[in-house]
């Protein structure tokens, strides 16, 4: 018999169509289920000796809530026996329906206490304490489960590090070690798809984190850890990575099980209908050597493949965009994104303006930093292009790795397009009334707004919203630097790193307003005709035994009114 081992996930939802992601322990027909009968069927794909479906469901109406089950070869395996969680639901937008996206980035998977375990597949023991405080996702999950028919968000924006490949837990590395020798590279990291899938199951088989999945539709992009940190941060990193003996395993298994479970899922139904690579894997009987040779070449020329993608809620358009694989790495042109990226996003963010409200750049990485790191990162960029010499090139790429200076202000040109980008798409007859740039990694939170030069900017207002972490560690460096990082002698400080590396000044200035806030957290945007409403919400723990965490919010306003 086919068990559930992985999901469900529900992915895509509209008015009248969704997907819902599953793995099962051996091939089978995955069914979603509702009320009325079999809402979508499909037969599981192998990958690596693993069985996934992406399950089309249609014939929803709009506006409407509908509990469902999963079935594999006519077997109920969802919801679970005897689970405490309300049933899943697929929710489907009415026209004029208010939108809501909750979003933040970088989540370690959470040690769960021992009612909660999962003994069978070794995740944390009893006993075990969660260093870093309660997680938001479960913390929101707990919230919905409590409240069904209360406020939840139409849609998940996970902004990158969803798993951590060079960061495993100690559980993980038990595994890892009884497996393999960890005295060899890449040690206690993962190496392989299977290593994968285990970081996999780690984070989605949190008991919270599977329900809240299951109901609430999700957005996901990569960045560096859900790889290595630093992933593509400069040719001379990735010249260094292709000389060791386990790089390139790790990457294709990294490019392999992203596409499995997280890209496919971004996708829309008609996008998934005229994609060859998954008619191709569903046609055969094993679509492993297939999506191998896809993860090659897309090593091999990164503008090949776009993981970047669209999504309409409604009048609000939101564009999630790749700034990892697509980086064009030449010192002497470096670019956040390769020319067939670059357009891609152009054509998007330009395309029938006037048919949205809210045009929403989603990025793993922020767009808008404190003044003094901004400078710095352009004056590294300088370094390394070589504009003080030789030894300060050298010193410059060593300073790169170490301080993780490879944001858009460590590509100067594409910062400066993104910039024209959103002047002209908020520009003029049909400018939205909102511009947000939404992008974690930093593990904090902050919103900064930029001013154009007069007569140069756009209608529309402009904000960076950055939100991270969900769930992870928050070390005093980074609170210190960032408090102070936006300081007026931070800025003084900034203007001399960009003198000596003779960096111009950027297009635009810009201020913070709002933050910084240091927490696990998630943000909410509510956009509801050509309104903005922004929440920020804390995990805390609530005092007493057994008393759990809740979401506090700390911070609320108005974007556009």
């Amino acid at each position: 018999m086919a068990e559930l081992r992985l999901g469900p996930l529900l992915r895509y939802a509209d008015g009248s169509t969704a997907t819902v992601w599953v793995e099962a322990s051996r091939p089978c027909t995955a069914e979603v289920r509702g009320p009325g009968g079999v809402l979508g069927e499909t037969r599981t794909f192998q990958i690596a000796g693993h069985h996934y479906a992406l399950v089309p469901v249609s014939g929803l109406a709009p506006g409407t809530t509908t509990p469902y089950e999963v079935f594999l070869d006519g077997t109920r395996v969802w919801p679970l026996p005897q689970t405490r969680f309300p049933p899943s639901v697929i929710r489907t937008p009415a026209d004029g329906d208010p939108v809501r996206l909750a979003f933040g980035s970088c989540r370690w998977a959470a040690p769960p206490p021992s009612a909660r375990l999962r003994s069978n597949r070794g995740y944390p023991h009893p006993g075990e304490q969660d260093p870093v405080g309660p997680d938001a996702l479960d913390t929101l999950a707990a919230r919905l489960a409590a409240d069904p028919a209360g406020e939840r968000p139409d849609v998940l924006v996970l902004l990158g590090d969803q798993v951590y490949a060079d960061e495993t837990s100690k559980t993980t590395r038990r595994w890892l070690a009884a497996r393999r020798d960890l005295s060899e590279p890449p040690g206690d990291e993962v190496a392989d798809y299977e290593e994968y899938t285990r970081l996999y199951y780690e984070s989605w088989l949190d008991p919270e984190v599977r329900w809240l999945l299951s109901t609430v539709p999700s957005c996901m992009i990569f960045d560096d850890h859900d790889v290595i940190d630093d992933w593509n941060t400069s040719a001379a990193w990735l010249a260094d990575m292709r000389a060791t003996s386990w790089w390139r395993e790790r990457l294709l298994s990294g490019l392999m099980s992203y596409w499995v479970h997280q890209h496919l899922g971004n996708l829309t139904p008609a996008e998934l209908a005229a994609d060859p690579l998954y008619a191709a894997v569903r046609d055969t009987p094993d679509g492993t050597d297939l999506l191998r040779s896809f993860a090659c070449a897309a090593d091999a020329d990164p503008g090949s493949v776009r993981w970047s993608y669209r999504r309409d809620f409604g009048r609000v358009r939101l564009l999630m965009v790749d700034t990892r694989a697509a980086r064009v790495l030449d010192e002497d042109a470096r670019s956040m994104l390769d020319p067939g990226e670059a357009r891609w996003l152009r054509e998007q963010a330009l395309q029938d303006r006037g048919s949205y409200d809210h045009l929403l750049i989603g990025t793993s990485l922020p767009w808008l930093l404190p003044h003094l790191v901004h400078d710095a990162e352009a004056w590294n960029a300088a370094l390394c292009r070589g504009e003080r010499g030789e030894r300060w090139a050298r010193f410059g790429e060593d300073m790169r790795r170490r301080a993780d200076l490879e944001h858009w202000a460590a590509f100067p040109a594409s910062f400066d397009a993104l910039a024209e980008l959103i002047a002209e798409a908020g520009a003029g007859a049909g400018a939205p009334a909102t511009v947000c740039v939404l992008s974690g990694d930093v593990h904090h939170a902050y919103v900064a707004e930029p001013a154009w030069p007069a007569g140069t900017g756009p209608d529309a207002r402009v904000f960076q919203l950055t939100c991270s972490p969900v769930h992870n560690a928050i070390q005093l460096a980074i609170r210190l630097g960032f408090r102070f990082g936006w300081s007026a002698p931070a800025r003084v400080l900034g203007r001399w790193f960009a003198g000596h590396g003779g960096c111009p000044r950027p297009p635009i200035d810009w201020r913070r307003t709002g933050g910084p806030w240091f927490g696990n957290q998630l943000m909410t945007l509510t956009l509801r005709g050509r309104s903005a409403r922004l929440r920020l919400e804390q995990a805390r723990a609530v005092r007493g035994a057994g008393a759990g965490a809740r979401l506090r919010t700390v911070m609320e306003s108005e974007l556009a009114p």
